[in-house]
């Protein structure tokens, strides 16, 4: 099959043959029709995120965002045939530990990430491990693109809404319009909340506007804490951090009012290392609550396909634009200087 590598981290990724992959007793070997170039796949590029177990062993297939038909499936795979059409979260669950029983796979104790873990979906093909419990098969309303739309990011922002216990009509303020926050804007708008988005790039914001965000803030031209408290009258109810960046972390938390819930999506770069001081003086006086929020569990992926596919969410907005297979080095290049915008996919192979 036809696939990218990366052979070295900030190299040109390698693209040619590789072995097709073959489908263990309960895999399942699926065809890709769409893969989203994500900044996490730009993070492995890169070398990142080896203080969590995140830098993948070179060479390796990246990709972890995907829509596709079932080309294969092993022996034991009871669920899913050939023709197929599906998706799967970019977390791989072992189906048996006590967080893949209880529904919560995303912390599954043998979590395993497409791209990271083993080869992704920059290819013709590429393979599912524990089908039956990963495997998530689209409604007929969902198109494969919307599935690579929805397969890290737009899950990510979702589940994150989700933990933000967000009411509506309360204030959720995203930080970061990137492709999470995008995501988590316009989930936050359907689910009745006032969104405001912040981040240093106008066209960034203009997005956000016209995916929800009631306000938006430039944080180059405004302060932010003080900007969201005069919004908000005091504080938002809800803060989402997709940046993983001290300076906003620490707004967020900032920003809230008393009661808040600030909800971390967002990894740490090389500068924060995964540490990051906190005001707790003032989460301890506000009643404060930080919550960590990672992908989105396979158990809650119906109920956000099922929105999907009434009209209610609309991934596919976010796409900018569709690219080839060959193009994915120049879209990591841009990434490392902010140039990208919403979702790049992948849907030329050959």
């Amino acid at each position: 099959m036809r696939a990218a590598q990366i052979l070295e981290h900030r190299k040109p990724l390698s693209i040619g043959a590789v072995p097709d992959p073959t489908p263990g007793l309960h895999d399942v070997i699926v065809r890709i029709e769409a893969c989203g170039v994500c900044r996490s796949d730009w993070h492995a590029w890169m070398g990142d995120w080896e203080w969590i177990g995140l830098s993948p062993q070179l060479p390796i297939i990246p990709g972890h965002e995907f829509g596709g038909v079932v080309e294969a499936v092993g022996k034991e795979v009871k669920n899913f045939r050939p023709g197929d059409r599906v998706t799967a979260p970019f977390h791989e669950g072992c189906s048996h530990c006590s967080n893949c029983l209880g529904g919560h796979s995303n912390r599954c104790d043998n979590l395993q990430i497409f791209g990271f873990s083993y080869d992704g979906a920059y290819a013709e093909y590429v393979k599912v491990p524990q089908a039956d419990f990963n495997l998530v098969r689209l409604p007929d309303e969902v198109d494969t693109i919307t599935a690579a739309a929805i397969g890290c990011r737009y899950m990510t922002g979702y589940h994150g809404v989700m933990r933000s216990n967000v009411k509506p009509g309360n204030w959720l303020v995203v930080y970061g319009a990137g492709g999470v926050g995008l995501s988590a804007v316009q989930v936050g708008n359907a689910v009745g909340a006032q969104v405001i988005a912040i981040d240093v790039d106008d066209a960034k914001l203009e997005k956000a506007k016209e995916e929800g965000a009631t306000t938006v803030v430039n944080a180059r031209r405004e302060n932010v804490v003080e900007a969201i408290k005069e919004v908000t009258q005091g504080g938002a109810h809800a803060s989402i951090e997709a940046l993983g960046i001290r300076e906003t972390i620490l707004n967020s938390v900032l920003s809230l009012r008393k009661g808040g819930r600030h909800v971390q999506i967002g990894l740490t770069t090389k500068d924060e290392g995964g540490l990051v001081g906190l005001p707790v003086d003032a989460i301890t006086a506000m009643e404060l609550e930080i919550v960590g929020s990672l992908g989105n569990p396979r158990s809650e992926y119906d109920g956000l396909l099922s929105l999907i596919a009434r009209g209610k969410l609309n991934p596919k907005s976010l796409v900018s634009r569709e690219v080839a297979l060959d193009d994915v080095s120049v879209i990591l290049d841009d990434m490392t200087n902010y140039k990208t915008f919403g979702f790049n996919v992948i849907t030329q192979f050959s």
